[in-house]
C-alpha cells in the first residue's frame, strides 16, 4: 500500500473516531443547567446516559483515541516525499515529453512496417493461390 493511500485510511478512521466521539459525547451524557437564567427543560432516562465517572473515563478515553490517531496521520504527512521543485518538475515532463515523442515515432513505424509486411504476406498467398488454381486447371482437375 503506497502512502497516499495508507494516509487517506488514516483520515477516514481519524474522522470515523471524531463522529462516534461526537455520537457518544451528546448522546450519553445528561442534561446539565449552564447557566442560571436557562432552566433545563429535559432529562433523559437513567439508562440513556452514563454516570459522571463512567463518562469522565470515556471522554478521557476516547481523547487518547483522538490524539493516537492523529498523531499517526501527522507521521504519515511528515513521511511523504518533498515535493518537487517546479523548474526540476517541469525539465523532468519535457523529458517525458520527448521520450514519449521517439516512442511514438517508433510506434507509428513498427505499424507501417507490419502493415508492408501484411501486404507482402498477402501478395504471396494470392501468388500461391493463383499458381495453385492454374495447375489444377491445367492438369483437368483435382
Amino acid at each position: 500500500m503506497d502512502r497516499i493511500t495508507q494516509l487517506q485510511d488514516e483520515i477516514q478512521q481519524l474522522l470515523l473516531i471524531m463522529s462516534n466521539t461526537i455520537g457518544y459525547l451528546t448522546s450519553r451524557v445528561n442534561f446539565l443547567q449552564v447557566a442560571p437564567d436557562i432552566p433545563i427543560t429535559k432529562q433523559r432516562n437513567p439508562e440513556k446516559f452514563d454516570n459522571p465517572e463512567v463518562f469522565e473515563a470515556n471522554k478521557k478515553e476516547l481523547v487518547a483515541d483522538l490524539m493516537t490517531k492523529a498523531k499517526q496521520v501527522e507521521y504519515l504527512i511528515k513521511s511523504l516525499p518533498e515535493p518537487e521543485p517546479e523548474e526540476a518538475q517541469a525539465h523532468r515532463l519535457a523529458k517525458l515529453e520527448e521520450e514519449m515523442q521517439v516512442a511514438n515515432a517508433e510506434y507509428i513505424r513498427a505499424v507501417h512496417r507490419a502493415k508492408d509486411l501484411h501486404g507482402q504476406v498477402k501478395e504471396a498467398l494470392l501468388k500461391i493461390l493463383k499458381d495453385t488454381d492454374a495447375e489444377v486447371i491445367t492438369k483437368g482437375g483435382p
